[in-house]
């Protein structure tokens, strides 16, 4: 019997093998040291303020699970307010809450758009817009990371070649990978000229960009031809997401969009976390400057020591290029007591195998000075 198992898996022992010897494999670590690998930006995941509010939830009847689809009995008044309110936050029509920024995109793009349409990604978008594109009948393309002239030029090259269906444009606010910015005001006049649809994914700006934590999007929310999702698992500090656009698009989404009518709905609890996180963006004003004054004294102190100023925000990429590099580096900085994890291909481009430092509230500024030292020795002879 073991030789018959070890046969049917043999074509996925060797397929880790592979891995393994393009140092690519993979595992799951547990927490190790200082936190500068989360997304946790605003230190709200363990907040006394959202363990409160869990609490009052279940004291007062909140049930832990939905217990079915939201479309047959998982709608919990909890998500009905949750959305409201987050509609009237974000400035937007309408707001729909999935149980993570994966299931969102995903399956929203893969109905939306229709047999004779186009999408357009900007090559550094999240991997679950790239699965959605290559899943979905439409026709997609891939543009240079930060080009609009040649989103346009796939849209204006399409419309001339006689295609009449709708153009959807997918990028991130700020880019989880490189810490760097969309081009929003660019994008968003291509989409006036054009009459196209523009996704914002603002998985990483949500809750620490913008006015009160709303987000790159925020000045142009409510347009019909805008549809953004904001996560909730990372600075909100909870989980799940939350998609706005416009009434009509998001009838269509609860319509035809599988994991909404199939899927058990995500936890009424974390409806009321995400909710109560929405309250802590306007009520405490002070996280976002704290974590802004962070990144300030981060970027100061890392061209102090000589280095490039790897970015404009809380993401840090320090980009090694091979893969055993980002496997020799953070190792030796976690052993260190620094939680920093190399990241490599498929997750960022070939070639470009990093070190991801993320900013956030759980380390201070004493802590940030200690990891950017350990950095400097660890990298200083370049191996």
């Amino acid at each position: 019997m073991s030789s018959v198992i070890a046969a049917k898996s043999a074509s996925y022992v060797a397929g880790l093998d592979a891995l393994q010897e393009d140092d690519r494999l993979r595992g799951i670590m547990p927490l190790i040291g200082t936190d500068f690998s989360s997304s946790d930006y605003l230190a709200l995941a363990n907040a006394p303020r959202m363990k409160k509010a869990i609490l009052t939830a279940l004291e007062s009847g909140t049930p832990i699970g939905a217990g079915g689809s939201r479309l047959l009995r998982g709608n919990y008044e909890e998500r009905e307010c949750l959305e409201a309110e987050a509609a009237r936050f974000f400035g937007a029509q309408t707001a729909l809450f999935f149980g993570c920024g994966y299931f969102a995109s995903f399956p929203v793009l893969t109905r939306l758009l229709q047999r004779h349409n186009l999408l357009v990604l900007e090559s550094l978008v999240h991997a679950n817009t790239h699965e959605g594109a290559r899943t979905r009948r439409a026709a997609f393309r891939i543009c240079a990371h930060k080009d609009p002239q040649a989103i346009e030029s796939e849209i204006r090259d399409r419309r001339a070649a006689g295609g009449a269906g709708q153009v959807w444009i997918v990028v991130e606010s700020l880019y989880s990978m490189d810490g760097d910015f969309a081009p929003l005001e660019d994008l968003l006049a291509i989409v006036d000229r054009h009459d196209v649809f523009l996704v914002g994914e603002e998985a990483d700006a949500t809750g620490v960009c913008g006015e009160q934590g709303r987000g790159l999007t925020a000045p142009y929310e409510g347009r019909e031809t805008l549809l953004v999702v904001h996560t909730c698992g990372k600075a909100l500090g909870a989980a799940g997401s939350l998609v706005t656009a416009s009434g009509v698009l998001r009838d269509f989404i609860i319509n035809r969009c599988r994991l909404l009518v199939f899927a058990t709905a995500p936890s009424p609890l974390m409806a009321v976390a995400a909710w109560e996180t929405l309250s802590i963006l306007q009520e405490e004003p002070e996280r976002q400057r704290r974590l802004a004054k962070l990144v300030a004294l981060t970027h100061w102190e890392t061209v102090a020591r000589g280095e490039r100023r790897p970015s404009n925000s809380l993401i840090l990429p320090y980009i090694v290029g091979e893969n055993a590099r980002a496997l020799r580096r953070a190792p030796a900085l976690q052993a260190r007591g620094f939680d920093i994890r190399g990241l490599r291909p498929p997750t960022v481009p070939a070639g470009t195998a990093r070190l991801r430092i993320s900013l956030t509230l759980n380390v201070g500024e004493e802590e940030v000075r200690a990891m950017l030292d350990a950095l400097a020795e660890e990298t200083r002879d370049g191996s």
